[in-house]
């Protein structure tokens, strides 16, 4: 018999494997972030727990929720509804690596984002990714948005796979410009689904 995920919030004490969730999800460029934003003597995961536990802003814990097998964290999604109107404001102001993604999401304004979708690569294929997706729906409905978005690398083909799977579709993409430690290339995905 296959146990089914709990779906649940995530709390503040969730906010250290969130930060491992994202950096999977981001295949390691959420980590050259967060070091280039450390002070001396911190480390990148420290920055990037201090982001988790904000009680606001994208990556915070109070957008997460996270799938738990036999008591332990399985998967997290974080997402949250863009503003509508979305001001992507002077992209040329942005670093190459970030201005692609900001000009997608600006496609998408009042749309539920989904900014992390992850599971830990021993648990993949167990149907946690779709269960964390439903909960999306769900989550996209209360916040009255219309439709869910989310941006994937086409070199994630798994991810574009279980999305297209799931009913997204492509609307648009853009070159991605990934920093020199992140041996991909190719375009980030703009895929989206009515709700």
């Amino acid at each position: 018999m296959v146990t089914q995920p709990k779906i649940r919030a995530a709390t503040l004490a969730d906010a250290s494997t969130l930060v491992v969730l994202m950096d999977i999800a981001g295949e390691g460029m959420p980590n050259l972030l967060w070091g280039s934003l450390a002070a001396p003597a911190q480390s990148a995961i420290e920055v990037g727990r201090d982001r988790a536990r904000r009680d606001e802003g994208g990556f915070s814990y109070r957008n997460a929720i996270v799938a738990e097998l036999d008591g332990e964290v399985a998967g997290t999604l974080v997402g949250y509804r863009l503003d509508d109107p979305y001001d992507a404001g002077n992209l040329d102001e942005l670093s190459e690596t970030v201005r692609p993604l900001v000009a997608l999401e600006a496609r998408v304004p009042g749309s539920w984002y989904i900014n992390v979708l992850a599971t830990f690569a021993e648990l993949r294929g167990k149907g946690i990714g779709t269960r964390l997706l439903d909960a999306a729906e769900t989550k996209g409905r209360e916040a009255g948005a219309q439709s869910l978005s989310v941006i994937v690398g086409s070199w994630n083909e798994g991810a574009a796979q279980l999305y297209a799977r799931v009913g997204f579709v492509n609307i648009a993409h853009e070159p991605a410009a990934l920093p020199l430690d992140v041996p991909k290339s190719g375009d980030w995905i703009l895929m989206t689904k009515s709700l």
